[in-house]
C-alpha cells in the first residue's frame, strides 16, 4: 500500500512538471516568409495586417499579411504539440522504469540503496535513485543572424546554430541541490561525461552554440560545463559529484567524443527552485 501511494504522489508530480508549462505561456513562433520568426503570446488577421502580442519586446506589433508564413506557423504549433506528446510519453516510461522494471541489485552506493544492473545514467538524491532517460538534441540554425548576414556587404558574422533539447523543463527534476550522478557503461563512457548547464533559448534548452565561418566571434562547439569530481567505484562505474551545489535550473550530462565534440543525445534534468532560468543571448 505504502508503496502504491508513494507511485501515484510521484506520478501527479510529474504530471503537473510536464502539463505547468502550456503553449500559449512559452508562446508561439509566428514564422515570417523570410525563414525568420516572431515569438508572440497570440496573433490575429486584420485586413492586410497581421497584428501580434510580441513576447520579446512585451508589446502589440503588426506586418503585412503578405510577409506571415501561415503554414510555417501552423507547422511549429503541430511540433509544439507533439513534443508535448513526447515527453508525456517519456514521463510515462521513467515511472515504470523506476518502480516496476528496474532491479536495484547492482553497485550499492549506501545500505539498503542500489543501482541497477543495466546500463545508464542515474542520479541519486540522497534518498532515491532516479534513471534518467537519454534526449536527442537537435540543431536549430540562427536565421536571423543568416540573414542580416545576407544582408551586409562583406561576412562580418560566423554562421551560428544552436543544439536545443524540446521544451523549457525537463521530465526529471529534483529538489537537492547536490545531486550525485552514477554512469554504467561497458566502454567506461564515465570518464569522458560533462555535466553542462542549460539556458533558455525560444523555450527550448540550449546545450550548445556552434559558430563557423569567416567573422567576429570563436569558432567551433561553445558550450559551459561545471567541474565534477569523477570516481571508479566498481569495474564500469563511474561516480560523479559536482564541485559546488548546483542552482536551480536545467541541467544535462554528456559524453565527450574525439576532439572535443559532444555526443548530442544526452541525459536532462532540472534542479527545482523558485530562480529564474537564464535566458540565452542572441
Amino acid at each position: 500500500m505504502a508503496t502504491r501511494i508513494m507511485r501515484t504522489r510521484l506520478w501527479a508530480i510529474f504530471l503537473g512538471l510536464i502539463v505547468c508549462v502550456p503553449m500559449s505561456a512559452a508562446g508561439i513562433k509566428l514564422y515570417l516568409k523570410d525563414g525568420t520568426y516572431q515569438l508572440v503570446k497570440t496573433f490575429k488577421v486584420e485586413g492586410n495586417r497581421v497584428r501580434y502580442y510580441s513576447l520579446e519586446r512585451g508589446d502589440w506589433e503588426e506586418v503585412p499579411k503578405s510577409l506571415v508564413d501561415f503554414s510555417a506557423t501552423r507547422r511549429g504549433e503541430e511540433q509544439e504539440k507533439a513534443a508535448e506528446r513526447r515527453i508525456l510519453e517519456q514521463a510515462r516510461r521513467i515511472e515504470h522504469q523506476r518502480f516496476d522494471s528496474i532491479p536495484a541489485t547492482g553497485y550499492q552506493i549506501k545500505p539498503g540503496i542500489g543501482l541497477p544492473t543495466t546500463e545508464g545514467v542515474y542520479l541519486f538524491d540522497g534518498t532515491v535513485v532516479w534513471p534518467l532517460v537519454q534526449s536527442a538534441a537537435k540543431v536549430e540554425r540562427d536565421r536571423r543572424r543568416l540573414a542580416l548576414s545576407l544582408a551586409l556587404p562583406a561576412p562580418l558574422l560566423k554562421d551560428r546554430t544552436w543544439v536545443v533539447l524540446e521544451g523549457a523543463k525537463a521530465s526529471v527534476r529534483v529538489a537537492t541541490r547536490r545531486p550525485i550522478f552514477f554512469i554504467e557503461a561497458t566502454d567506461n563512457w564515465g570518464t569522458k561525461a560533462v555535466l553542462i548547464p542549460l539556458k533558455i533559448l525560444h523555450h527550448n534548452r540550449l546545450v550548445e552554440t556552434i559558430q563557423t565561418g569567416i567573422g567576429v566571434g570563436k569558432s567551433g562547439e561553445l558550450r559551459r560545463t561545471i567541474p565534477l569530481e569523477q570516481t571508479q567505484v566498481a569495474p564500469g562505474i563511474y561516480r560523479l559529484k559536482p564541485i559546488e551545489p548546483l542552482q536551480p535550473g536545467q541541467y544535462a550530462i554528456g559524453e565527450l567524443m574525439p576532439g572535443g565534440k559532444l555526443n548530442t543525445d544526452v541525459w536532462d534534468f532540472g534542479i527545482a527552485g523558485t530562480s529564474r532560468l537564464p535566458s540565452a543571448s542572441r
